[in-house]
């Protein structure tokens, strides 16, 4: 019984992949190759993170994820503040991985909470979405997480991981299925991108002790 429903489960999910778009294709695709890029620190994640963005904009609309449309153009935003920040320190010298404390811990949770409900209240009152606040609330993570990004700040990626954990469910509601398997991709990287900027953290803190030794 239990390995019918399986197969059942599994045909249903060929079938829905089978019907995927092309334009889910090419954003799955363009997310997977910023994501990565940007988890190495790599200055072309941002161009094509402009790509993905378009992409994933139109295909928000589509389904009716409206928070999430409308983050778009804020990423976009930080998608070109990034490139130029990243860029300017390039040439500068190497924007360094900072940390955060504590403290900034708990307002990080407090601005989440509040646009959470700021944005779930208005996307119940003004849009035809049945997920208000469940949109909201991955919207109001990922405004925190991209800015921290761009600033190359390292729990960026915790809070990435969080949030596409939880996107996954969602998007699999709103039959965008090949988008929640990225974003189950995504986790993966995320954890790696972590994992690698802490690992180089931990460099540079080794190289001002000895710097200042």
């Amino acid at each position: 019984m239990v390995l019918l429903e399986a197969a059942a489960i599994w045909q249903q999910l060929i079938q829905q992949l089978q019907q995927t778009s092309w334009l889910e294709w090419f954003g799955f695709i363009s997310t997977i190759a910023c994501i990565y890029l940007a988890a190495k620190e790599n200055i072309w994640n941002w161009p094509i993170s402009i790509l993905s963005i378009v992409i994933s904009a139109i295909l928000y609309f589509e389904s009716h994820l409206f928070g999430d449309f409308a983050l778009q153009f804020y990423f976009l935003f930080t998608a070109f503040y990034g490139w130029w920040f990243w860029l300017k320190k390039k040439k500068e010298n190497e924007k360094p991985i900072v940390r955060i404390k504590t403290q900034d811990w708990l307002m990080i949770v407090g601005i989440v909470a509040l646009l959470t409900f700021v944005l779930g209240y208005l996307l119940d009152k003004y849009t035809p979405t049945n997920v208000p606040y469940e949109d909201g609330f991955c919207t109001a993570v990922s405004l925190v997480a991209q800015i921290m990004l761009t600033r190359k700040i390292l729990e960026n990626w915790i809070l990435w991981i969080i949030v596409d954990i939880c996107y996954v469910p969602l998007l699999i509601y709103k039959n965008l299925n090949v988008y929640a398997v990225l974003y189950a991709v995504l986790v993966v990287i995320a954890v790696k991108g972590y994992l690698d900027w802490r690992k180089t953290y931990r460099g540079q803190k080794r190289g001002e002790h000895y710097k200042t030794n």
